[in-house]
């Protein structure tokens, strides 16, 4: 009886020293996972950067106690009653207990460097970050807001793409999202769009390539098909390290690369010389 107690009790203390530790998939070092969120969840020997929440996206971005959520009520349904594996209404419903989210884009408003910004964060632990009708709305609201603030838009990118489980409604995002991005160009009113680990599929190929300024994150996988689907419909090899943030710069695709700690700085800066611009 004495030896399952202690054993037991062993098992725990063990789990839960290994969750304080975080092996880098990139270098493959063994770190404590304090180090590596004081570093932003950077890794401090190699600078891979890990995919973080959309809550914590935000705090590394904005003005601090700025952000306000918008829409936050707004959640998907199941207007063609879809089934694979499982049920659409069921993977929501797994989603939600997973995450606690209601999609996978928090959206609202907040001040970066002191100035006025709308913002939508994808988040890639919401099935996928993928893009659906809840997803497309909250942008296409944030658009409307900072046209009626007259202020600039930042959406970030975290997704495998369109959500299939909602067939052509996901796909309609695509140029809902598009359509009002032109509308706040026509405004003179300042879009920036940062692509983050992953960035493909439906969303690669509307809003986040759609910014006046193009940032990514180092190392960043950006594209629209999978590496494998590519090759085989090409027929050849691909060059090494295609579709990753620093292919796209050298191509001319994006326009910059900003690590994690040194985005808020950044935005701040665009921010200042677009104003100056639109004033």
């Amino acid at each position: 009886m004495f030896g399952n107690i202690f054993k037991k009790a062993t098992t725990v203390s063990t789990q839960e020293t290994l969750n304080q530790w975080i092996k880098c998939p990139k270098c493959t070092s063994l770190m404590y996972y304090k180090e590596v969120e004081a570093q932003q969840n950077v890794c401090p020997k190699c600078n891979h950067h890990f995919r973080i929440s959309a809550e914590k996206r935000i705090a590394s971005i904005v003005d601090e106690g700025s952000f306000v959520e918008c829409d936050a009520t707004l959640a998907p349904v199941d207007p063609l009653k879809f089934s694979d594996k499982k049920t659409y209404k069921k993977r929501i419903e797994d989603a939600k207990a997973q995450t606690g989210k209601t999609s996978s884009v928090m959206s609202g408003s907040c001040t970066i460097g002191g100035q006025p910004v709308e913002i939508a964060v994808f988040d890639f632990s919401f099935m996928g970050g993928s893009l659906g009708s809840v997803e497309g709305e909250k942008i296409v609201r944030g658009i409307n807001r900072a046209i009626e603030k007259e202020c600039g838009f930042i959406i970030v990118s975290a997704s495998g793409g369109a959500r299939m489980q909602e067939s052509t409604y996901s796909l309609l995002q695509m140029s809902k999202t598009s359509a009002a991005l032109n509308r706040l160009h026509q405004k003179g009113l300042p879009f920036i769009s940062i692509l983050t680990d992953p960035t493909m599929g439906g969303v690669s190929a509307s809003f986040a390539m759609l910014g006046d300024i193009i940032m990514a994150e180092p190392g960043a996988l950006i594209g629209f098909a999978g590496q494998r689907v590519i090759k085989q419909t090409v027929g050849v090899d691909l060059p090494e390290g295609f579709q990753r943030s620093e292919f796209l710069l050298e191509h001319g695709l994006i326009d910059m690369i900003v690590n994690r700690p040194d985005m808020h700085q950044t935005l701040s800066d665009l921010f200042k010389l677009f104003n100056k611009k639109v004033s």
